[in-house]
């Protein structure tokens, strides 16, 4: 194993917490919430001290095939303040509907060796976040029938000993009215899940920019499902 994740002398001892404000500086690296680029996005660097990025950036990301976006957004809690010490994961298919994994067993649709479809981020100080991705393509779900493009969250924190999780639909796009799995959640509550398009960012392709907020608690409560 790489001495990085050994050597006592680079990160000293394990903090005591079981969750926390550890996952700012153990867990999220330079980079690692941009999928489509080699940017520092995603990592708490005011929390990491530059000898202490050892870990690997990959390269090629530029080579995504697919429509850029950028989801940004606040993790807040039953008051609506921000939480600044939260973590998100997300796992998305690439732009033809495919998974980077082997249990995704459909071969006749392309693999992007250069879009992993996984990312992680470090809430700022503010509680905000922000990925860089692409709209992912549709995947098959209950009884074969094709599922709105989504993406997967998961949501780590203090307090929280087991993750939460969510998925990330797009405003406007006609799917969600046929997907199965939109189609469990109560109408009312269906807006939770629904990132709303807030324009285009600067440069970086014209990337379409979403946001979504994750509400922990409360009246605006995110639908988080069960696993």
């Amino acid at each position: 194993m790489a001495a990085d994740n050994l050597t006592p002398e680079i990160f000293g001892q394990t903090p005591w917490q079981t969750v926390g404000p550890f996952f700012h500086y153990q867990l999220p690296w330079r980079g690692c919430a941009d999928l489509v680029g080699c940017s520092d996005l995603g990592a708490r660097l005011d929390l990491m001290p530059s000898e202490h990025c050892l870990l690997y950036r990959a390269t090629g990301r530029e080579r995504v095939r697919g429509e850029p976006i950028e989801i940004i957004g606040s993790v807040l809690d039953a008051n609506g303040e921000a939480v600044p010490d939260a973590m998100l994961e997300i796992w998305q298919a690439n732009a033809a509907g495919r998974y980077h994994s082997p249990d995704d067993a459909r071969a006749e649709l392309p693999l992007d060796a250069a879009f992993a479809g996984f990312g992680r981020t470090a809430t700022a100080a503010d509680g905000t976040y922000r990925f860089r991705t692409i709209m992912p393509g549709r995947v098959p779900g209950p009884n074969d029938l094709l599922q709105a493009p989504h993406i997967a969250v998961g949501v780590l924190g203090r307090g929280l000993l087991k993750r939460l999780v969510t998925r990330i639909y797009f405003e406007g796009d006609a799917a969600n009215e046929t997907d199965p799995i939109l189609g469990l959640v109560p109408a009312a509550r269906r807006p939770t899940l629904i990132a709303r398009r807030e324009g285009n960012a600067q440069g970086g392709g014209g990337a379409v920019i979403y946001r979504f907020d994750v509400h922990l608690q409360g009246e605006r409560e995110t639908v988080f499902f069960d696993y």
